[in-house]
């Protein structure tokens, strides 16, 4: 089952929300990195002007390859619009997000942002979230956090990379993987999490996106508004 022409179909009607002048941030992931490709060709080809702020080390490697003008998030005091992608959707448009490490940032970009573009293929969507939830968190509440969240129903596993070390951000923290089943309720979720010392950051974003972009294996895609 393959999405990648819906996501290349996507990544280029998405563009038609980009204008000259426009502060972009641009998400990570697979459906990130086929529209920072289509972009990198639509600012040649119509000879515009951007600036771009990436989300993490790997959309950045790729934007200086395809010649996109990058910022710094603390460089501007807007962001006009951001392209991201998404770990799964709920009934809501609520989103979790931070399987690749980078939701500090994203997170960021996005309450920062005028528009918000997900985009994601269709086996990302779920009526109720069920899957992990990445929390940041400084390193020294590791087993604090950890027990804390055993409190509040979930079981929190510590992501490693494959030879068995932690993963860290591009902050220099780490990640909590946390389960909690079917999350009915993920505004209050997200707030308990937040309440705990050492938390920098939950995978439920609760901003709404304005638009969403649902890519099917037909080789075409869904725009939710």
């Amino acid at each position: 089952m393959s999405f990648d022409n819906a996501i290349r179909a996507l990544s280029l009607d998405a563009l038609k929300f980009v204008k000259d002048g426009y502060v972009v941030g641009l998400g990570s992931g697979r459906a990130a990195t086929a529209f920072v490709k289509s972009l990198s060709t639509f600012v040649k080809t119509k000879k515009i002007n951007i600036k771009c702020i990436p989300t993490s080390m790997q959309i950045k490697l790729i934007a200086e390859k395809g010649g996109l003008t990058l910022i710094d998030v603390d460089q501007i005091d807007k962001i006009d619009v951001v392209f991201d992608g998404a770990d799964q959707i709920d009934k809501n448009k609520f989103l979790i997000k931070g399987g690749g490490g980078a939701l500090l940032k994203e997170n960021i970009l996005i309450s920062a942002a005028k528009k918000v573009i997900i985009m994601a293929d269709k086996s990302k969507f779920a009526t109720n979230f069920n899957r992990t939830v990445p929390i940041e968190i400084h390193p020294s509440a590791r087993k604090i956090i950890a027990r804390n969240i055993l409190k509040i129903g979930g079981i929190a596993t510590l992501r490693v990379l494959e030879r068995g070390y932690p993963f860290v951000t591009e902050s220099g923290n780490i990640i909590l993987d946390c389960d909690f089943g079917i999350i009915k309720n993920p505004k209050i979720l997200q707030q308990k999490i937040l309440n705990m010392p050492g938390v920098l950051e939950v995978g439920i974003f609760t901003r709404k996106p304005d638009v969403v972009y649902k890519a099917k294996t037909n080789g075409k895609f869904d725009t939710l508004t």
